[in-house]
Parts: C-alpha cells; structure tokens; sequence
C-alpha cells in the first residue's frame, strides 16, 4: 500500500515510538553502540565461535574488528558509565555478519536493538523476568496502536494479554517433537 519512500518514513515512526515507550517501560538510557570494536579488547562476542568477522587494520597497525554481538560490550557499557542496580540501557546496534544464513528475516546486514539492565538481588527471579516481559510486550502493543491509528489500513494482530509457558511444559503437551520443534 505505500510506496518505498512512504515505507521507510513508516519503519521511523515504528523505531521512534517503539524506542521510547521501551525506555520508558524498562527505565533505560540510550547509549551510542560502536560499529567496531579493537580486535584484542575481548569485547567482541563471536557469537557461536564459527563465524568469521569483519576486519580491518587503521594505518599504524591497530586491528579492528566490526561487531557481531554486544553481549560483553552491553555490561562494559554498564560499568562504564556508571549505571547501578534497576538501571539499564539501550542501544541500536548495526553490523555486519558475513557468515549469516540470509532469509527473508535475517541480512548479513544487522540492525538490531539490544537492552541490559543491571538486576537487583531481588529481581533474580522468575516473576519479575514475566513482569518485564509484560513491559516489553505492552510497549510492543502500545506501538501497534500508535502506528494501526496512524495507518488506518493496518490492523491489529497482537493479542490482549501475552501467554507464557514453560520448556517442560512444551515438552508435556508435546512430546513427540524436538525441542527446536517445540519452541516453533
């Protein structure tokens, strides 16, 4: 229904509302990712260890390599600058996996967000990780209303509530498939 350029101005105002309602749900602060990170920091996460990363040498010999995951990167970032516990950050992370197995949801081309935030003791449980789940779920349907009202041929898809259950539950009620079976 939109034309190309109608459809990236749409993908902004997806990414703007969704960003702030996300920050606002989990109490995250924005923080800038870097697109490469110095080959010997150990900063890199390499994902499953098989791929191979993008690399490139600045004149004087230092070794960067492009990112491929900020896990370890996200809690230098934390550390860094100076978060404390029920804070947390965001960040929009760009990068490129040359090994990625493309299909119509993953590019060697990565534009993703990731969050962390640092836990108080208490919260290392199982309630509060389904309570921020909710967060999450209900900036994600906040989105959708904002962008369906926004695009009156839109509709909404998202259910009311989110739904949990658990792996071992999965594997009761199915216990004939495998567990990436299950998880589908």
């Amino acid at each position: 229904v939109l034309n190309i350029r109608q459809t990236e101005v749409a993908i902004k105002k997806v990414k703007d509302f969704f960003e702030r309602e996300l920050a606002a749900q989990l109490h995250l602060t924005r923080v800038s990712a870097p697109v490469f990170v110095d080959s010997n920091s150990g900063l890199n996460d390499n994902l499953n260890g098989t791929e191979r990363t993008v690399r490139f040498d600045l004149p004087g010999g230092q070794d960067l390599e492009i990112v491929q995951s900020l896990a370890k990167w996200k809690r230098h970032a934390l550390n860094m600058y100076d978060f404390g516990p029920g804070e947390g950050l965001y960040t929009d992370m760009n990068a490129i996996r040359r090994d990625e197995e493309t299909d119509n949801i993953h590019s060697v081309f990565v534009d993703q967000w990731d969050w962390e935030r640092i836990l108080r003791p208490t919260e290392r449980n199982e309630e509060f990780l389904r309570r921020t789940v909710r967060y999450i779920y209900d900036a994600l349907r906040q989105t959708e209303n904002y962008i369906a009202d926004d695009y009156n041929f839109i509709g909404h898809l998202l259910p009311e509530e989110i739904t949990f259950i658990t792996a071992s539950e999965l594997e009761a009620k199915y216990p004939e498939l495998t567990p990436k079976e299950r998880e589908y």
